[in-house]
């Protein structure tokens, strides 16, 4: 469990993962391959690709370059929902980024089309030769990428059935293995959740390489906050999302193109016998009525975990002391 303070972290954010203005590339999507409408010479890559970390980016980086290069479009299919909470039938909080957010940090690394291609049991069922064709037929398939993959049913489509396939098809399979490292260990998107399960923003964010973001309406709630004079936004979080552990977070809170500094718990509220895991967000310096608006938070650092306290004043000395911490870890950011 990491507890505490961990003072400021240096973290190596790529620059197409500016988080001060953000730019999003161009980029086509749609849910099917039958709804493409233009057939074009393609290189795809084929994968969920939950939390576009740092592996990700480094395979698909290669892609985008070699399409460039063959004067080829830059494909990615990424499945949704994720095959494992179809196959394993998965109900707890599991994935890294919301649907949007993995299209548009998949366009910033110069994508072309992405293809958000549902996953059923019509499609786990799919042959991995009739999938295939498919993409060869709407997309003009000339690579396929990716790790070591497999497709179709009971993932028969492994590496090399699919290059065998290639030779009648017309395509050629680019297994590429991105071992990225981060602190002496392989990124992965399993790490990654591990890392938020026992609130190391340290370690997401190193792999991811940009800060954890959550998002969602500004809704209310019970207003607690605003009689101890620390009004909170509280966010309608998308609830398959996983969250950070327990605890207060210095965070950056994104109301549009507006940056604001802010103190966020992600927990139950045990002073006041809360029941419901709420995010709630009180930005530093600010007062206006955001009700109904998106409120995007990028998680920085943890400050401590969620503690009850005896009091309402005891409760409001600590988020005196936490909103503080957060003025020394983001002065700089």
């Amino acid at each position: 469990m990491a507890n505490g303070w961990r003072g400021k972290c240096s973290l190596p954010f790529p620059e197409q993962f500016d988080t001060i203005r953000p730019m999003i590339q161009s980029a086509t999507r749609v849910e099917h391959l039958s709804e493409i409408t233009e057939r074009k010479p393609t290189f795809v890559a084929v994968g969920s690709f939950d939390g576009v970390h740092l592996g990700h980016q480094a395979v698909l980086q290669k892609m985008v370059a070699a399409a460039q290069k063959a004067e080829a479009r830059a494909a990615v299919l990424t499945f949704f929902p994720h095959p494992k909470r179809v196959i394993q039938q998965m109900t707890e909080p599991y994935y890294l980024t919301t649907l949007d957010e993995r299209v548009r940090l998949l366009a910033k690394l110069g994508i072309d089309l992405i293809i958000t291609h549902p996953f059923n049991d019509t499609v786990r069922q799919t042959r991995a030769a009739e999938f295939v064709a498919e993409m060869c037929q709407y997309l003009d398939m000339r690579q396929l990428w990716g790790g070591n993959f497999a497709l179709g049913y009971k993932r028969e489509g492994d590496v090399a059935f699919l290059r065998k396939l290639g030779e009648e098809k017309g395509y050629t399979v680019a297994q590429v293995e991105a071992m990225v490292m981060w602190r002496g260990e392989r990124v992965s998107s399993s790490r990654i959740r591990r890392s938020l399960l026992e609130g190391d923003l340290a370690e997401v964010n190193g792999c991811l390489g940009r800060p954890y973001q959550v998002s969602g309406e500004v809704v209310e709630g019970q207003k607690m906050g605003r009689t101890i004079g620390f009004p909170t936004a509280n966010i309608d979080y998308w609830p398959e999302q996983l969250l950070p552990d327990n605890g207060v977070y210095a965070t950056y809170a994104w109301l549009g193109e507006m940056r604001h500094l802010a103190a966020t718990n992600v927990g139950v509220r045990p002073t006041v016998n809360g029941a419901t895991l709420t995010v709630e967000a009180h930005l530093l310096d600010f007062d206006a009525d955001i009700y109904g608006r998106t409120l995007r938070l990028e998680f920085i650092n943890r400050i401590r975990p969620e503690m009850k306290f005896p009091s309402l004043d005891a409760l409001k000395a600590q988020i005196q002391a936490d909103v503080q911490q957060v003025r020394e870890l983001l002065a700089d950011g």
